[in-house]
């Protein structure tokens, strides 16, 4: 079953910092070797490290950088035959700053220009299997199919029908509700601890269990950072404990835990596996620098459990309730 991820690949150039300087304010940066990252395309890459059948697209400029991220997604068993290409767009880059155990991200912007996919690649969505991508991105995609232009929401609810589930990383964005639209009907739906209240205004995912029902959306999971994760169905709360590590860099932590995710249910796991497996590599990726930190094996991500401190148990113990 194979999972196509829309979105980012970038350079990321990594700074660490003491602190991070307010208005008007200076500060001194020491710089780190660039690496290769992006967002969706690290959880492309994990996907792909577990073993999963994983095509990547974007949108890039025709530079030696685009055919360098290119190159590097190739070589990590990601598919690229279906990228876009505009010359007319900015270099593909980020800043990423390291301070006190947590990471400021700035992003080059690069426009939002549509994102035209190419028949053959509509041909390709339209089978079973999972699509990876962000709002940012669902809002650019169009398509023609035959006669008629799909776009936006409209595709989404297209290659849906055709059996392609989605898996929507909003990472710190949240949602509003001119987004239910293209969530309506979504496998997953990944928010971090910021997202999550940026979306419903608290922090308690039980009092959303009415919203899910509505959307018909399969799973809500809110990361917790060292905290692990909890996902709910609308009936049931299922929860993964996090892990007692030395955080080295968590940059790509969320995607690793996306891309893991993804795989553990292409592969028929039920939930509550898929969660504690995904906490249990994007746990071991924060102990690794890099975006990449998370590129792991099965194998590797089994072996780590067995040697990690045990879980840390920060919920009552009941693994799950339900909610009427």
């Amino acid at each position: 079953m194979s999972a196509f991820f829309i979105g980012d690949v970038a350079l990321d150039e990594y700074y660490t910092a003491e602190r991070w300087p307010g208005p008007a304010d200076k500060g001194m940066v020491n710089e780190l070797p660039a690496e290769i990252g992006g967002s969706i395309a690290n959880a492309a890459v994990v996907h792909a490290s577990l073993g999963g059948e994983t095509e990547f697209i974007s949108l890039l400029n025709d530079s030696v950088l685009s055919q360098r991220l290119i190159a590097d997604l190739r070589a990590n068993g990601v598919g690229v035959a279906h990228m876009l290409t505009d010359p007319a767009i900015a270099e593909s880059r980020n800043l990423i700053f390291l301070i006190g155990g947590e990471h400021v991200v700035l992003t080059v912007e690069m426009g939002e220009q549509p994102m035209w996919l190419r028949t053959e690649t509509l041909a390709a969505l339209r089978s079973p299997g999972f699509l990876y991508l962000t709002l940012y991105r669902a809002r650019r995609l169009h398509c023609m199919a035959g006669d008629e232009v799909l776009a936006q929401a409209q595709l989404l609810a297209d290659l849906r029908a055709h059996g392609r589930r989605a898996v929507f990383d909003l990472d710190v964005g949240g949602c509003s509700e001119e987004d239910l639209l293209y969530l309506r009907g979504a496998e997953v739906v990944i928010f971090n601890q910021v997202g999550f209240r940026a979306a419903f205004g608290h922090d308690d995912l039980s009092r959303i269990s009415d919203w899910i029902r509505a959307t018909k959306i399969g799973w809500v999971v809110r990361t917790k950072a060292a905290d692990g994760a909890e996902a709910s169905n609308g009936q049931n709360i299922v929860r993964a404990h996090g892990y007692p590590v030395e955080v080295v860099d968590v940059t790509g932590a969320g995607d690793t835990f996306g891309g893991t995710l993804t795989w553990c249910l292409s592969q028929g796991q039920v939930f509550a596996q898929a969660l504690e497996f995904s906490v249990a590599a994007a746990s071991r990726s924060v102990t690794i620098h890099g975006p990449r930190g998370g590129k792991a094996s099965v194998e590797d991500v089994h072996r780590w459990r067995e040697a990690a401190p045990p879980a840390i148990a920060v919920w009552p113990e009941a693994p799950s309730r339900k909610k009427d």
